[in-house]
C-alpha cells in the first residue's frame, strides 16, 4: 500500500497532468477551429456553431496522439514546483528514495495508460468517424470537393472480390455504395485467384452477410451479358468493417483492430499499417509510464545548485525528439525496413531506458 506521502507526489503529479492536459487541449481546439473555418467555413455555408460541433468532434483524437506530451509537461510541472518548495529536498533529506515517491505515479500513469487505450481510443475513433462524415455532408454541394472513388476488397477461402465505386452514402449504420464495379475471382488448385465474372450495378447496399445490387448486368468471360433488376452477393463485411476499410488504422478502435487484421488479410491485403497502430496502442501504457519517469529525472536537481530550469527544458526537448522517433520508426516499419514490433515498442522502452538511467545517476551518483 502506499503511503501519505506516495499519496501526495501522485496526486500532485496528477493536477500537473491535468493541467498540461487543458493548456494543450485549449491550442489544439484553437487550432481546429482555425484550420476548419478555412477550409469548410469558405467553401460552404456553414456557420461557427456547425464548425465548432466538427472541431469538438475531431480534437479527441488529436488529443490521444499528444497526451503522451501531458504526462511529461504536467510531471516536469509537478516535480519542479515540489522541488522548489524544497518539499523534495524535504522528503529526501528524511531518508525517502526518489524511486520511493516515483514508482507509484509511474504506475498511476501505466493505469491511466490502460484507460486511455481501452476507453478513449474507441471514443476518439468513433467521433472521428462522425466527423468525416458530417464534414463530408457539409461539402457534398461544394463543386470543387468531387468525390473519390472508392476501392474495397473481400475474401475467403474460394473467393476473392474486389469492389469499385464512384461514390458512397452512410446513413443510420448502412453503407450504399453507388456506381459499383464487381470483379470476381476464384482460386483454383494452386491456390490463385483466375477472374471469373464482373458485375456492374447503379447501387450496391451492405446487408448482414451480403450485398444487395440494384440494375445489375453480369458479364462472364466468353458470354453475353445478363440484365436483372436485383441481384445478391455474399459478403464477408459488416458495416463497421466496410467503413474501416475506408478509413485510416489511427481511426479503428483498438477493440475493432485484431478483427481489420484478419478481414483484411483474408481479403489478400497487407495489414502492416493495421498490426503496427495494434502494436502501438499495447506499448501506450508503457510509454506514459516512461514519460512520468523522464518527468521526475528531469526535475529532482537541487535547486540551490542551479541549471534546473535547463534540466526541465532539456526534458521538454527530449519529449519532442521522442515524439520524432515514433514517427521515423513507425515510417521506417511501413516501407518494410524494421519489424513492426521494434517499431511499436522501441520509442517507449528507449523513454523508459533513458529516465532510469537518469534517475539512477541523480539518485545514486
Amino acid at each position: 500500500m502506499t503511503g501519505r506521502i506516495e499519496r501526495y507526489v501522485l496526486s500532485y503529479m496528477l493536477l500537473g497532468v491535468i493541467g498540461a492536459l487543458a493548456i494543450i487541449s485549449s491550442v489544439i481546439l484553437l487550432i481546429q477551429f482555425v484550420e476548419l473555418t478555412s477550409q469548410v467555413g469558405t467553401r460552404a455555408d456553414v456557420g461557427a456553431d456547425q464548425i465548432f460541433e466538427l472541431t469538438l468532434l475531431r480534437v479527441p483524437s488529436i488529443i490521444q496522439i499528444l497526451l503522451p506530451f501531458c504526462f511529461l509537461f504536467g510531471g516536469i510541472g509537478a516535480f519542479v514546483a515540489l522541488n522548489r518548495r524544497s518539499e523534495l529536498v524535504a522528503m529526501r533529506a528524511a531518508g525517502v528514495s526518489a524511486w520511493r515517491f516515483i514508482l507509484p505515479s509511474a504506475a498511476g500513469a501505466f493505469v491511466l495508460g490502460l484507460l486511455a487505450v481501452g476507453g478513449l481510443n474507441p471514443l476518439s475513433a468513433a467521433l472521428n468517424a462522425q466527423f468525416e462524415l458530417q464534414r463530408a455532408r457539409l461539402m457534398e454541394n461544394y463543386l470543387g470537393d468531387r468525390p473519390k472513388d472508392i476501392w474495397l476488397r473481400q475474401g475467403d477461402e474460394k473467393t476473392q472480390i474486389v469492389i469499385h465505386a464512384r461514390d458512397r452514402d452512410v446513413k443510420r449504420g448502412t453503407v450504399t455504395l453507388k456506381g459499383v464495379s464487381l470483379f470476381i475471382y476464384e482460386k483454383n488448385a494452386r491456390g490463385q485467384p483466375e477472374f471469373r465474372r464482373r458485375l456492374e450495378a447503379g447501387e450496391a447496399t451492405l446487408q448482414p452477410g451480403y450485398w444487395r445490387l440494384k440494375n445489375v448486368r453480369e458479364a462472364t468471360a466468353g458470354d453475353s451479358s445478363i440484365r436483372s433488376d436485383t441481384l445478391s452477393i455474399r459478403s464477408t463485411l459488416d458495416e463497421e468493417a466496410a467503413m474501416e476499410r475506408l478509413a485510416s488504422p489511427e481511426a479503428i478502435a483498438f477493440w475493432r483492430l485484431p478483427r481489420a487484421i484478419q478481414l483484411t488479410e483474408q481479403a489478400g491485403f497487407s495489414a502492416n499499417g493495421y498490426r503496427l497502430r495494434f502494436q502501438q496502442l499495447l506499448a501506450t501504457p508503457l510509454l506514459f509510464a516512461a514519460m512520468s519517469i523522464l518527468a521526475a529525472a528531469f526535475s529532482l536537481r537541487l535547486a540551490r545548485l542551479g541549471g534546473l530550469a535547463g534540466l526541465a527544458g532539456a526534458g521538454v526537448a527530449l519529449g519532442f525528439i521522442m515524439f520524432f522517433f515514433n514517427q521515423f520508426a513507425g515510417a521506417l516499419a511501413k516501407a518494410d525496413i524494421i519489424p513492426l514490433f521494434a517499431a511499436a515498442w522501441a520509442p517507449a522502452v528507449v523513454a523508459l531506458l533513458a529516465g532510469v538511467t537518469l534517475l539512477c545517476y541523480t539518485e545514486d551518483g
